[in-house]
This record gives C-alpha cells, structure tokens and sequence, in this order.
C-alpha cells in the first residue's frame, strides 16, 4: 500500500511517482500497463461492492491467515480454519471468497471463503430446486424444535416432520442420511424447511393403492410393528397400517401384546378382514396355526379328569389351563363339597395346579365347564348312613336365624334345628333367645334329605314331653291356681302358670259379666287365681277360668275336663270354651251343643316361625 501523503513529504511529485511505477509495472495481468496514472489500477477494484463474491489468488499463508490478492492494492485475509476439512490453500490457488469489509481499523481487506461457500451452494440450491422436490441430506445435529439437516446448505427439519409417527428421540436421526420433501423456500432469509413425514406419505398413499388393489383376506403378509397399545400392535404392511388385537395374538392369555411382539418387529401376519371403505384391515398371527378347539370334544370328553394351571380368579370363579389356548371355568359353586367359598382365593390363586373333572363342553362359544370338588369324593354320600333319624350328635352352632339355628356336624354337613324343635313348651321367636353362635351343642336327628342335602335335628326331643304326663298329671280342671298375665289379645289374656308354660284365659271366662276388652278387666304383670277348665295334650292347651259359678267349676270338674255341663240350678244355655298355648288353635273343648250366648272369639297362641328351611 502506498501513501502518497509520506511521498510528498519527500518532495516526490506525482508524475515522478507514476514514472517510477510505469516502469516497474509493464505489465498487470498479462496486459502491458497504459497510465492515466497509477490511480487507475488503485480503482481497478471500484466494481466490486461489500458482501459480493470475488475469485482471488492465495500469496502465501503466515501462520493461522492466508494472504488472498484480489486486485485490490493490498491483500485480503482468510483465516485458514475456513478451509476445515479441505487440503490447506497452496501460494496461487484461485478461490472464491466473500468481500465483507474494505480496509478495517488495520488497512486489511476482510475476506471469507466459508460464507463465499454458502452463499455459492445457497445459488445453487435456489437455482436447481423448488418447493415439493425431493432432497437427500445428512442429519448433522439436533437443534431446538428439530433437526438440522445439510443438502449442500443447512435446513431445517421441524421435529413433528420427521416422521409419520413423532419418534421417542429425534436425536437417533443425527449422522444418517435421510430424503425430504422441500416445504418452503424463504430467499430473503436464506432458509428451507423440509419434511420427511410428507415425502413418507406420499410414498404410502401410492402404496397404500397399490396394496389395497392386490390384498385379499387369508393372505399371510409380513409387516413391521409400528406401534404398540394394550389392546394391540399396528403393523405397517407397506403403505397401510393393519391391527393386530391382542385376542387374535396368540390362541393362549398374554397380559400385554408387547409379549408377542416388539416395535420394528417383522413378523408374517394373516388378513382376517378388509374394509376397504374405511382403508381398515385386522391381522392375525394365532390364525396362522390350527385352532386347539377344533378336537376339543375329544382330547377332554366329559367326565375326564385332568391337571390344570390357575390363570385368572374372579368372584364367581377361577379359569384354569389345560393347554395353551384351551382355558375352562370352575364356577365358585363347584369348588367344594362341603366349604362355604366367599371367594375363590380362599382355595386357588394364580399359578396353584388343581386337579379338575370336565363338566361340560360349549364348542361354538370355546367355553369348558369344571368342577374341582367332583375330582374329590362327596360327604353327602355317606350322611344317611352316618347320620341316621334318632341318632344323637354333636355339633357347634354356626349361624341364627328366626326360624332356627345351622348346627355345623362335620365341616360341610350342616343341619338345622328349627325354633319350633327348641323346646316342649316356650315360644321361641328367635334361636338366639335360647342359643349362642358358636355354643357346642347335642340334638337328635330327626331326619336326613340326602338329594337336598338337609339333616332336620331337634334338641327338644333329648327330654320327655312333658305334655305328655307331666302337666295332666300336675293341672287338674276345676283347680284352682294362681299366675301371671304375660299377655292380652282382644280374645283373651295369657296365664303363666309357671316358666314356659301358660294357659288361655279366654275373654268369655274373664268374668260373669260381659267385658268387652281385657285391658280395662287385667294388666300385664297382675297375679290372678284362675281355674282350670280343661287340659288337652295334644293340642298343647289350658283352658282358664275366673268365673265364679260353683255350679259351673263344679260341673267342669265332673266332666273330668273334657266339657263341663251346666249347672243343675238353671238352664245356663252351653257355649263354646276356648283356651291354650303352644302355637295351636281351635277350640279348647266344647259343652253341649246349644247356641251361645254371643259370638265365640277363637283363642290361640300363633306360631308365625316358617317350616324348616335349609
């Protein structure tokens, strides 16, 4: 670089100056040198504007900087990491360079062959392509929201556009090369986004009909697993994607269909159905093999007895293998002779093996029945003779209700004692009035019903009826005694003549008077003298009394109790008597047949308990 400045100082005019360089330079360029002075090469570089793309020589390359002549009176810099990747820059090598700046703070020309580069590939993209073409390019990194991808310049590959289905991690795209549809060109900001999800789908679309045209169902095809769900895989078959459900995976259970197959899996798959209308098809893969239901009826006939595998417990029962793919069963009711089952975890889990016996066969819905109590032999089999009528036996009180007790006998063998055989005399409303869950207990069977699997027992029958003897012999009509009003109904009031024994005070016997309701004549709780009418053992009754006609008693008690006449001393017309206890009724005994003398109320004690009930 010259200063002609410095030169004047020296008293060096400008045309001496230009003799001195006319003769040294006789030549630029190969072109012999014609002066308008030496200004005119000074300005020889006026046509090239900052940010445009010269051609240079290299002069020499000094440490990290190369020297580039591009006409200019002084040298251009490069810094020589711009040639990364490239053979190092030889002194006359002819190379492209981007003129960013003319003469900065030091008087050096600011090249750059790398943006020289870009700016040349960017022309050459711009110029060779357009939107919707296919490009090849080479991932390079991972950047926000994507990948940057080099086709000759950097572009830019949004990360939902990398596939059809967004992969877990872009990131396993960099260093491979990939081909993409160019979505868009913005020239004045020098970027590309391209996709390669969209060339992929125009792929498949053209795929997708060619497949469509040449499938049909039963073919086997083989596919890629392109996803997995719970309830199946998506297996992409070239061009469309097919559903294998889990159910047509495999003919035994699997819990996950990633237990079958994995993604990118290729596997061969068999067309079940095409809905060409909704571009829908369904795969299978247990198809490809023979149905363990075909033969069933033969490999395990009814009655068979057979080891399996517990693979599911519901509350209503257990389905246990017997092969891979042939699963049965056992309803919870089938699971024991004699055990009350809750549930079936109280007898099988998961993984146990049980033995069972094929009940029954559904072939058409693959349904098995079994049962695992008939692999076992049955109680009830043996009950009658264990348990004959009149027996005496032990057993606990397991559960109470208002009709009687469930005497456990063995595990399984229950029997019921109804309220009805507690006892010879007391009215039992409920079995907890005279027994305890869980109290041991001794009862005499009554009688056994080996098909409906019921034992009636009785604890009243271990000890004589005292009806029998007992109270005839103890009551006689026409005595007189003394009680307690326990109860009073508008037909009468119940006696107790002693605990659990009570007799009938009807509402006719109450007085010799007409009353119309026991409550205003009698109280619960009151003591009353009574006199005893009648005794009738087999309707379990005691017909009172607290008339006080001698003559009446006195008839009652020559009658014997079985219908007193009427007294001598009058014509008394005769009247139906009632009275008793023990949950019968009708009419304690009857004298004569006169008509009486007002309507006769029917006096009884209600058994509301119902028959025995297993």
């Amino acid at each position: 670089m010259v200063d002609r400045n410095l030169l004047r100082d020296f008293n060096v005019s400008d045309d001496e100056l230009d003799d001195v360089f006319a003769g040294t330079l006789q030549h630029v360029d190969g072109e012999e040198f014609e002066g308008d002075g030496i200004d005119s090469l000074y300005t020889s570089i006026a046509a090239y504007d900052v940010n445009s793309i010269i051609e240079g020589s290299v002069v020499r390359v000094e440490g990290e900087e190369v020297l580039i002549d591009i006409g200019y009176k002084s040298e251009g810099i490069v810094a020589i990491d711009e040639w990364d990747g490239e053979e190092p820059p030889k002194p006359g090598q002819r190379v492209a360079v981007l003129l960013e700046e003319i003469e900065d703070e030091f008087g050096l020309i600011l090249l750059s062959k790398r943006k020289a580069d870009r700016i040349k590939k960017w022309m050459d993209i711009t110029s060779s392509k357009k939107e919707g073409d296919v490009v090849t390019g080479h991932v390079i990194r991972k950047i926000k929201g994507g990948l940057l991808v080099d086709i000759g310049v950097n572009v830019f590959l949004p990360a939902s556009q990398v596939d059809i289905r967004r992969p877990p991690d872009i990131g396993n795209y960099i260093g491979t090369d990939i081909d993409c549809l160019i979505l868009k060109i913005d020239e004045s900001r020098r970027n590309i986004v391209v996709s390669r999800r969209r060339l992929i789908e125009v792929q498949r679309e053209e795929m997708k009909k060619n497949l469509l045209a040449e499938i049909t169902e039963g073919q086997i095809r083989k596919g890629i697993v392109k996803n997995i769900a719970d309830f199946g895989a998506f297996v992409d078959l070239g061009g469309i994607d097919g559903l294998l459900h889990i159910t047509d995976m495999s003919w035994g259970r699997i819990g996950h269909p990633s237990e079958m197959v994995k993604i990118d899996d290729e596997i061969e798959v068999k067309i079940l159905h095409i809905d060409r209308d909704r571009e829908k098809i369904a795969l299978g893969l247990k198809q490809k093999e023979k149905s363990p239901w075909d033969d069933v009826e033969t490999k395990y006939p009814v009655g068979t007895k057979i080891k399996g595998e517990v693979v599911n417990v519901m509350s209503y029962g257990a389905f246990v293998k017997l092969e891979d793919g042939i699963e049965g069963l056992v309803h919870i009711s089938e699971m024991s002779w004699t055990k009350r089952v809750n549930h079936p975890t109280e007898l099988v889990n998961p993984g146990d093996e049980v033995e069972v016996v094929v009940l029954g066969i559904n072939k058409d819905k693959q349904e098995i029945s079994l049962g695992m109590k008939q692999a076992l032999p049955n109680p009830w089999d043996q009950v009658a003779e264990k348990y004959p009528p009149g027996a005496i036996v032990n057993g606990t009180v397991r559960n109470l209700t208002n009709y009687g007790a469930f005497i456990e006998l063995e595990e399984g063998v229950d029997g019921l004692l109804h309220v009805s055989d507690m006892s010879w005399t007391r009215k039992i409303s409920h079995a907890n009035e005279m027994l305890k869950k869980g109290d041991p207990i001794t009862c005499q069977v009554i009688s056994v019903d080996q098909e409906r699997k019921r034992i009636a027992l009785g604890l009243k029958q271990l000890a004589e009826d005292p009806w029998e003897n007992q109270i005839p012999n103890k009551y006689q009509p026409g005595e007189q005694v003394t009680g307690k009003v326990t109860k009073i109904t508008n037909f009468g009031v119940f006696v107790e003549l002693e605990p659990e024994l009570e007799g009938l005070l009807h509402v006719s016997e109450l007085s010799d008077q007409k009353i119309e309701n026991p409550e205003t004549f009698v109280k619960v709780g009151q003591d009353l003298d009574v006199r005893i009418l009648r005794i009738d053992p087999v309707d379990r009754k005691i017909g009172l009394s607290r008339k006080t006609s001698p003559d009446y008693a006195a008839a009652a008690a020559e009658d014997g109790g079985k219908g007193a006449a009427a007294p001598a001393a009058g014509p008394r017309p005769r009247t139906e008597l009632k009275g008793g206890t023990e949950g019968s009724s009708g009419p304690l005994f009857t004298l004569g047949g006169g008509a009486a003398e007002e309507p006769a109320a029917e006096a009884k004690v209600e058994d509301e308990t119902p028959t025995p009930a297993e």
